[in-house]
């Protein structure tokens, strides 16, 4: 069991009462979900990189298969990343003796591992609303506002938030004595100096690599969406923390812009002319219930989204917003209908939790499956990581997989078993098709659009040079997101496979960065504005097995139920979709994860009455709910129940 809808199922079986083992052969959860520090990253860079040859281990297991069983033989090796590539643009001097900060001794049993520093990272747990000072739009998504309190992990974050502040203190006074002395000289050259950041170097980005939290892929959770909706349905919400996407970028004729999409923002908008501002509520305000108004599209309803945009009376730079920015699709291939439906969606999840539609977890997307794993394991599921499988055991006569066999030879029998694709052998997938995901990650050290503040979380679509080519999707996430180290951004690019990643996605970095971080920043077409700089990325390619039909599997035993990796959309509702479908496959008459029980209402056994408080606890160890007022403290919010009613 590896990624995200697998976590689902298991959090789902294990709270309708079921036992549940989730066995995986890599040393970390989440698979291709998953989130890496600086280092894990690296080790997952090398590990993929080098694509060894598996050794031919014994096959002894092989004696376990009885005369009347045979064996669905497992891949021993994940092959869904590939052309995975590397390059380091800042400055190396020193860089080779550099630790990680705060990162612990390798445990010698476990040297071979490559990412034993990721696993270490994802047993972090998430911090209360009231204790961080994360900058404003903070969310935390919580029924009951039910927060998840680590006295140890706040102890070690603190320590590590006022470390970086006395650094940043010292830095500080270090610019301001080096300023004084110049004023001697020169006043306003010594100021500027002083004024200008400091360049960051590779030893910089290692030494504070645990405070990168880089996902394998890149997604946004919609504010109305499905996994939003199951998270507080669960209320496995209460496990991580959110924060609001505060800007819809554009990118057209070279430039960056930001995308008016609230009432409030289009109003506000200086790039939109009055005529503008009308023709685009209007249009908005037809979309939102467009269905009842047929008459106004049906004759584009069999033509492109982008066609029927032209008739509407928009001007070019509407249209381009609508198209890239708001409905999100492809200007190529998507329907009216498609687009219509879109466009809908993203307004509807306009002002739930703030100016945008979208969240993103703090500490990274590989948070969720997580957040699942850990409400699994609440309700009795039991988890083993570097445990890898030889085969599936199946029944000659009843058709169906009975047990499984793991590298220790232990035979471990089950009703129904759930697997990654990446798990099954060339052998079974003979006729499967799969697409390829493009990706890359940057760490720049300015955001793509500057302005007053520092902190914005930002997605942008950049369009296709050519057509036929796919939109490239662009995400990129500051410092408070927990994601990356202060005074640097990490920007995720995604798109559809034409080529490898390199080669499909490097044009569109080179648009909006300065590869060149050693010098000075390239102007933005030649007006003066400096491009960002890109210190250090990586790009690679990465299956996508979503869509494909069950039936194209050989010889795939009824009782085994095959779970995608990540797919190219924004949101997660296939992952979601086809956890659910799955579970109900297994178990039509059980609720797909239902709310636990209130410890109120849990009757004991005995008497049938909960024990009496003895009414001498503590009133230091009495947890009191804090009220909205406590709840908002540093900007940050907390989304009661009711709120999710829609």
């Amino acid at each position: 069991v590896r990624g995200l809808p697998e976590s689902i199922i298991a959090s789902a079986c294990s709270r309708s009462g079921q036992r549940v083992l989730h066995v995986d052969s890599r040393n970390y959860y989440g698979g291709n979900w998953a989130s890496f520090s600086f280092s894990g990253l690296l080790s997952w860079i090398k590990e993929n990189q080098e694509k060894t040859d598996v050794r031919e281990d014994s096959e002894d297991w092989r004696k376990l298969i009885l005369e009347t069983e045979e064996a669905i033989s497992l891949n021993k090796k994940d092959n869904t990343i590939q052309h995975v590539e590397d390059v380091c643009y800042a400055c190396q001097d020193l860089a080779e003796d550099v630790k990680e900060a705060g990162a612990l001794p390798k445990l010698p049993a476990f040297e071979a591992s490559d990412t034993s520093e990721a696993a270490q990272e994802s047993e972090k747990e998430c911090l209360p609303v009231e204790s961080q000072s994360l900058g404003t739009g903070s969310c935390e998504i919580a029924p009951e506002s039910v927060t998840c309190n680590d006295p140890e992990s706040m102890t070690k974050r603190k320590d590590a938030e006022m470390t970086s502040e006395r650094e940043n203190v010292c830095d500080a006074t270090s610019d301001q004595s080096a300023s004084e002395t110049g004023k001697t000289e020169n006043v306003s050259t010594a100021e500027a100096a002083a004024l200008e950041p400091k360049k960051i170097t590779y030893a910089q980005i290692v030494k504070e690599g645990r405070r990168f939290n880089i996902d394998l892929v890149s997604k946004l959770l919609y504010s109305r969406g499905l996994l939003i909706d199951l998270l507080t349905k669960s209320n496995v919400s209460r496990y991580a923390e959110f924060k609001n996407v505060t800007r819809i970028l554009a990118f057209q004729e070279g430039r960056v812009e930001q995308v008016p999409c609230s009432r409030a923002d289009v109003f506000n908008s200086k790039q939109l002319t009055m005529v503008e501002k009308r023709m685009l509520m209007k249009f908005l305000t037809f979309c939102l219930d467009y269905e009842q108004h047929p008459n106004e599209y049906q004759d584009y309803e069999e033509r492109k989204f982008s066609e029927y945009l032209k008739t509407q009376k928009l001007t070019s730079n509407l249209q381009h917003f609508i198209l890239h920015s708001i409905a999100m699709v492809s200007e190529a291939d998507s329907g009216t209908i498609d687009g219509l439906k879109a466009t809908k969606r993203f307004l509807q999840c306009l002002g739930r939790y703030g100016n945008t539609p979208f969240l993103f977890p703090l500490y990274g997307q590989g948070e969720i499956p997580q957040c699942f794993c850990r409400m699994c394991a609440v309700f009795g599921g039991i988890y083993c990581l570097r445990h890898s499988v030889k085969c599936l055991v199946v029944d000659k006569e009843s058709g169906r997989c009975k047990a499984l066999i793991d590298h220790f030879g232990q035979r471990i029998n089950a009703n129904y078993f759930v697997v990654e694709d990446s798990y099954l052998s060339e052998k079974t997938c003979t006729n499967v098709c799969y697409r390829q995901i493009s990706r890359a990650v940057l760490i720049t050290d300015q955001s793509v659009l500057k302005t007053d503040s520092d902190q914005q979380i930002s997605i942008l679509t950049v369009p296709p040079v050519e057509q036929g080519q796919p939109a490239i999707r662009v995400i990129e996430l500051c410092s408070s997101t927990m994601t990356c180290m202060r005074n640097t951004y990490l920007v995720h690019f995604t798109c559809s496979s034409g080529k490898t990643a390199k080669e499909d996605l490097e044009p569109v970095v080179q648009k909006l960065f300065s590869l060149n971080a050693e010098t000075e920043g390239e102007s933005e077409n030649g007006g003066g504005l400096e491009k960002p700089r890109v210190l250090w990325a990586v790009y690679f390619n990465m299956r996508d097995s979503s869509g494909i039909d069950r039936n194209s599997y050989d010889c795939l035993p009824s009782n085994v139920y095959v779970c995608s990796g990540p797919d190219c959309a924004l949101g997660n509702d296939y992952a979601v979709k086809q956890a659910e479908t799955l579970f109900q496959e297994m178990f039509p008459k059980e609720e797909f994860c239902p709310p636990p029980p209130n410890p109120e209402d849990i009757v004991y056994d005995g008497d049938g009455t909960q024990p009496e408080d003895p009414g001498f606890s503590s009133s230091s160890n009495t947890k009191t709910e804090p009220s909205p007022k406590e709840s908002s403290d540093g900007g940050s919010c907390k989304v009661s129940e009711e709120h999710h009613e829609e």
